[in-house]
């Protein structure tokens, strides 16, 4: 069996694009790794390959770049869980449109769940806006269980709960990539709050924060709430009831009880969305009023 790779550079990320043939009925496997290239350069032929496209010169399936498998031709355990949670009678599972291949299509409706990473999804969603209706599907872990896996035996040991809660404002960590993206009116979010196992492996190849440990999957437990973002009102929700126009980042920090870097995440987010607006200053602090139908 052979193999070939190809590095391919997008939003300043480098990823390869490796190919190994001879598989059964002659369709050849691509993965793209998210590595360093090497130090070959792609070939012309390599180069014409589009995301999540198709040669027709050769029988080869190309995926897109921009998925969250935890690796090449993998997808992780919590996509494809959210996917069977997701699918209703009537779905398209993993359908071609146009270049792409999409989680779900219901109807006219083009369903992506991305568990991570806005900024690698950002050139699928830039082409599939233009002309489809788009829902992105986002989990947030609102409780977390750690279960260690030993490098040695495979077993797991050790499951304990992580003192961390996610919440719903967490979604501007990575909002705050693509907010541009919901001028057109053909994107709209669902956040879901989830249950999460989380299996770290003692491989030493991790952060120093979990001692060395690598993730190596997470499995979706249940999954607690749901609520979808289609409009300027929607996104408004995020906001405090109590939280009197105008406001400065500092006021939306404590009235929610996150960090000033959290509430800036989320002002950037909302203004570039359209449903706040920056009214002035106080000092140093820019102050913020939400965005009324007139």
């Amino acid at each position: 069996m052979k193999s070939h790779a190809c590095a391919r550079e997008t939003n300043a990320v480098k990823y390869v694009l490796v190919k190994k043939e001879g598989v059964a009925g002659g369709v050849a496997t691509w993965g793209w790794v998210q590595k360093p290239p090497p130090a070959s350069v792609c070939n012309a032929y390599v180069r014409t390959f589009l995301l999540g496209g198709v040669d027709t010169k050769e029988n080869v399936q190309v995926p897109a770049l921009g998925s969250d498998s935890s690796s090449a031709g993998r997808e992780s355990m919590l996509h494809s869980a959210i996917k069977r949670w997701y699918f209703v009678d009537g779905d398209r599972l993993e359908a071609r449109v146009d270049d792409f291949v999409v989680d779900i299509v219901r109807g006219k409706l083009l369903i992506e769940v991305q568990v991570a990473n806005f900024s690698a999804i950002k050139p699928k969603l830039l082409r599939l806006l233009d002309g489809h209706k788009v829902r992105l599907v986002y989990p947030i872990p609102k409780i977390k269980w750690i279960v260690h896996k030993s490098e040695a035996t495979g077993e797991t040991y050790g499951r304990r709960r992580s003192p961390k809660k996610g919440r719903f404002s967490d979604l501007f960590s990575e909002l705050i990539r693509i907010p541009s993206l919901f001028s057109n009116g053909n994107l709209s979010l669902e956040v879901l709050m989830i249950e999460v196992e989380e299996i770290w492996r003692d491989d030493g190849r991790g952060s120093w924060r979990r001692k060395g440990a690598s993730i190596e999957d997470r499995k979706l437990i249940r999954v607690f709430e749901r609520r979808t973002f289609e409009s300027k009102n929607d996104f408004l929700k995020f906001l405090p009831a109590d939280l009197s126009d105008p406001f400065s980042n500092r006021n939306l920090a404590e009235s929610l009880r996150i960090s000033i870097a959290q509430s800036r995440k989320m002002t950037y987010s909302l203004g570039k969305i359209g449903a706040i607006t920056s009214v002035g200053k106080n000092g140093n602090q820019i102050l913020f009023a939400r965005w009324k139908h007139s």
